[in-house]
């Protein structure tokens, strides 16, 4: 199984997310990660979508996306060709005696505490899947109360920009 990461530009309407979502549920296929906001241009927003399978799946995705009305540009972002992130924000149990080793982890990740309570500490983390997770196996030993994660967003490298694909 194959990742694919796509950049999908679409019109800022309404049910466009609906539409794009649907078409993976009708077909059967797992979102792994989904992201979307609004560009530079309030017209257009940007949908990154994170998906898992063969290379006759991940076409099919493609082909089935781009006859989609709404969408009007879509680009793999492809490793060493991108910039991908993605955001957490994770609450640990923090007791006197790991406190201290929990701020140690975050500080070598350059995570932010964001939020100090007597029994826990909030902590986020931007950064790479592989960043993400690594730090969050770190964490394990610790209690994680909760954790959430916005999904992969990302941007090609370069200095082209969403009016080379608009007319």
């Amino acid at each position: 199984m194959k990742r694919m990461v796509l950049s999908i530009l679409v019109d800022n309407t309404a049910g466009v997310l609906s539409r794009v979502s649907g078409l993976f549920s009708r077909r059967g296929y797992n979102i792994d990660s989904l992201t979307v906001g609004e560009t530079q241009d309030p017209a257009i927003s940007r949908m990154t979508v994170m998906v898992h399978g063969d290379d006759q799946i991940l076409e099919q995705i493609r082909k089935q996306l781009q006859k989609l009305e709404d969408v009007i540009e879509i680009k793999e972002l492809e490793s060493g060709e991108s910039v991908t992130r993605e955001l957490i924000l994770v609450k640990v149990s923090a007791n006197g005696k790991d406190r201290q080793a929990i701020i140690s982890t975050a500080d070598i990740f350059r995570a932010k505490i964001v939020d100090v309570a007597l029994d826990s500490l909030m902590i986020e983390l931007t950064g790479n899947q592989s960043k993400i997770d690594a730090f969050i196996k770190l964490l394990e030993p610790f209690t994680i109360m909760e954790l959430v994660r916005t999904g992969i967003t990302g941007l090609t490298r370069g200095s082209g920009d969403i009016a080379d694909y608009i007319d």
